[in-house]
Formats: structure tokens, sequence, C-alpha cells
């Protein structure tokens, strides 16, 4: 069976925990997709690459799903999220999916 790449999924589920924030008026629904998707992306990580990998592109997620925050308040919602979304979504496919 091929691997599924991690980067749409990483990118994917902090865009959609966002919105799902947005639409629903309720902070704690966007929770759902980022531990999910963030729990799916680190298992497939960890199978890769190990715990150096899966520890990295972790740090990677969490600290663009909390930089994403103080950087809404210079640039905006909306084109934070999707910044933090394509990087996020870029080191997945650079450090995990581009050699598989």
């Amino acid at each position: 069976m091929a691997r599924l790449p991690t980067a749409p999924a990483a990118a994917g589920s902090l865009i959609t925990g966002f919105a799902l924030a947005r639409v629903t008026g309720k902070r704690p629904l966007g929770a759902v997709p980022l531990a999910v998707g963030g729990g799916w992306c680190t298992r497939q990580w960890w199978r890769r690459g190990g715990a150096p990998l899966a520890v990295a592109l972790l740090g990677v997620y969490a600290a663009g799903f909390l930089g994403s925050h103080r950087m809404a308040k210079r640039i905006g919602a909306r084109p934070s999220v999707l910044a933090v979304a394509a990087a996020s979504g870029a080191a997945s496919w650079v450090l995990a999916d581009r050699r598989h």
C-alpha cells in the first residue's frame, strides 16, 4: 500500500480547525481537527523517521498553531493561518513525504 503524504493533512488540519472554530463560534471545536490531524501526522512521521523526525515536525505544527495567533494581530487571521499551514505542509513534505 502506498504511503499517504502527511503534508496535506498537516496543512489541512490547521485550516480546518480554524474554519470550524470560525463557523461555529466555538473555539474548542477547532481543536478537534488539530488533534486528529496532528495525531495522525505524528504517527506517520514516527514511522518514517523515528522520534527525532516526529518531534521536529510536531514542533513545527504546534509552533505554527501558537504562532498564528500572534501573527494574526499583525496580518489578520486568515492570512496567518494560511501562512502557518503552508509552512507546516512544506516542512512535512521536505522532511517526511518527499523521499517516500
